[in-house]
């Protein structure tokens, strides 16, 4: 089974103007060579673990449960990119400011305690909201513009009350994700 852990926009203001963005950089797409997040499926990933055998899945679970000693808090959903270059993109993402330690804090707990069950990750926590993946042609200076106007927009903050062990399964019109552990944050 593949799985990752997520956080979702709780707000549904902010995932409103996250998804604003997102189809502002579809409509620069050239035969479909940007795909689209599907609004159900915005997220924040916390971790993603990949393909695990079942068995692993109850150990997984306690790992995510553990997120349940984290008191909830604000993020901040703030600013817009791509990786691994504006020049270069493969992910459009929108970005995190208020509340990324908070985020790192609980993503380190996450990899210790899943460190049996998943390959390590190699890259470099960096909180994002990925809206759009390129896969093929785009129209460059629409991507560049849309980017530039929404650089330093701040979409709004949204309170974290809850992880999520989330399902991927993949299919050809879009993965279809399903909850399978989630875990409430603690009352501050």
């Amino acid at each position: 089974m593949r799985l990752f852990v997520a956080v979702e926009i709780e707000d549904e203001n902010v995932l409103k103007g996250v998804v604003g963005f997102r189809d502002a950089v579809v409509a620069c797409s050239r035969q479909r060579g940007i795909k689209g997040v599907e609004a159900e499926n915005i997220h924040l990933t916390l971790r993603f673990i990949g393909e695990v055998p079942e068995s692993y899945l109850p150990q997984i679970s306690e790992c995510v449960k553990r997120a349940g000693e984290y008191v909830k808090f604000q993020v901040r959903i703030e600013g817009v990119g791509a990786f691994p270059s504006v020049s270069r993109p493969r992910v459009l993402w929108v970005g995190i400011t208020e509340g990324f330690d908070k985020l790192r804090v609980m993503r380190d707990g996450l990899e210790q305690c899943l460190r049996s069950y998943a390959q390590p990750d190699r890259e470099e926590f960096v909180p994002h909201i990925t809206v759009g993946r390129v896969k093929g042609s785009f129209d460059v200076s629409c991507l560049r513009n849309v980017l530039a106007s929404y650089e330093n927009l701040t979409f709004g903050s949204s309170q974290v009350t809850q992880v999520k062990l989330k399902r991927s399964v993949l299919r050809p019109e879009g993965p279809v994700y399903t909850d399978v552990v989630v875990v409430r944050l603690k009352d501050g």
